[in-house]
């Protein structure tokens, strides 16, 4: 059994959200899904409309997600060494090198490999930040 691990914020979740989630499900049999912390959203400049409950229990009830878990504060490996992904799938927009999570991985025991997810192609929602100004549009307008 192939176990992809998938991870992000997931607040306002949306179109580009499930394409990441699809994509990364396609790459194995096992699909686990990090949601991050409260305080780590937060210290990379998150502002949280949902808090990582909420966040857990929409990403649980995805039916291409098989588990669902809240990441570690503080050391991201902790839970990469916990569930022990064969595949990391990172979404486009995520600033992580997989070259480093890979040699990371590896100083960990672990024979891991990691997919960039393309881009979900919709002009119109892209982002969760993009649904935010939509909403605010929309508000300012009184529609």
């Amino acid at each position: 059994m192939v176990r992809v691990m998938a991870t992000g914020v997931f607040d306002i979740l949306h179109p580009g959200h499930l394409h990441f989630l699809r994509e990364s499900k396609k790459l194995g049999d096992e699909l686990y899904v990090v949601v991050a912390r409260d305080s780590t959203a937060r210290k990379n400049g998150k502002r949280l409309v949902f808090n990582e409950r909420i966040r857990l229990e929409i990403i649980s009830e995805l039916r291409m997600v098989d588990v669902a878990i809240l990441g570690h504060e503080g050391d991201i490996y902790r839970t990469v060494v916990e569930v022990r992904p064969d595949i990391i799938t990172l979404g486009y927009d995520q600033k992580f090198s997989e070259a480093e999570i890979e040699r990371n991985c590896r100083a960990l025991g672990l024979n891991t490999r990691v997919v960039r997810i393309s881009k979900y192609s919709n002009p119109d929602v892209e982002s969760s930040s993009d649904v935010r100004k939509r909403i605010l549009q929309l508000v300012g307008d009184g529609s």
